[in-house]
């Protein structure tokens, strides 16, 4: 990151007319502010990954970081601003090659094909970190989701998934009851979700898995967009989502729950 962006991230002043599109320091097209909450996930994500890639340059070695749903390569935008992106071996998996992935040649391997069937063409125990982030809410069913993400991911690995979620009993109403009403209402109307989780009902399905540990759950949004949307581009309003999300985690529009993978013997 050069100085100016760093500036700019540290500061949080008005963007000017002029300066480069600059969300967290990064060149992003999703983001419109400095702090777009909606993109504070992938800032939180590039800074766990740095770390884990800190302490592979120590032990002598690279971290392998499989990206599950890579869409146009956001995460990749954001990695590539941290120190230790040399030391990252990147991957990368989704439905289809998006035609604007950014930067298609930085990857390692590109895998194509739908989570649900397994990716039988990815070993075992190949991913120092596996990223799955706004991909669950898409899929009929996810257990097979979860045990194929802990089948691919090595021990003592960082398996990272992101879910919008809303309070309870909303989402059993946004799962089972919207749908019904969209058939008499608006039968030409097509969601793109097909799961709607709380916090309580996601975490349920990842600590079926015996193989997978959580260890932190975080929130990133409380409330976002509207007239609040001018805040995002301010730093106190993007630290205080983020202190509330670390806090009441529960209370946010989605979450990112980490896990580690445990030997069962």
């Amino acid at each position: 990151m050069t100085s100016a962006m760093a500036a700019v991230a540290e500061t949080g002043r008005l963007r000017k007319s002029g300066e480069p599109c600059l969300t967290f320091g990064v060149n992003d097209p999703h983001g419109h502010h400095l702090y777009t909450l909606r993109q504070s996930r992938y800032d939180a994500l590039a800074y766990d990954i740095n770390e884990l890639a800190q302490a592979a340059t120590r032990a002598g070695k690279k971290l392998s970081v499989l990206d599950v749903g890579c869409g146009d390569g956001t995460l990749l935008r954001y990695l590539e601003t941290k120190p230790e992106f040399g030391n990252i071996i990147i991957s990368a998996t989704d439905l289809r090659v998006d035609r604007w992935l950014y930067k298609k040649d930085q990857y390692y391997k590109l895998f194509i094909g739908d989570l649900s069937n397994g990716y039988p063409e990815i070993p075992s125990n190949s991913y120092d970190v596996v990223v799955c982030e706004q991909v669950f809410e898409h899929l009929d069913r996810i257990d097979d989701a979860v045990a194929t993400l802990a089948r691919i991911l090595k021990a003592g690995g960082r398996l990272m998934i992101g879910v919008p979620i809303f309070l309870p009993p909303l989402h059993v109403i946004r799962r089972h009851i919207v749908p019904k009403l969209d058939r008499i209402f608006a039968p030409q109307k097509s969601r793109g979700h097909h799961q709607a989780f709380s916090q309580f009902s996601i975490l349920r399905k990842l600590k079926k898995h015996p193989n997978l540990q959580l260890l932190d759950v975080r929130g990133f949004r409380v409330i976002s967009g509207g007239l609040l949307r001018p805040l995002e581009n301010y730093r106190w309003w993007w630290k205080l989502n983020r202190r509330i999300g670390a806090l009441v985690p529960a209370a946010c529009i989605e979450i990112q729950v980490v896990l580690t993978k445990i030997r069962v013997d």
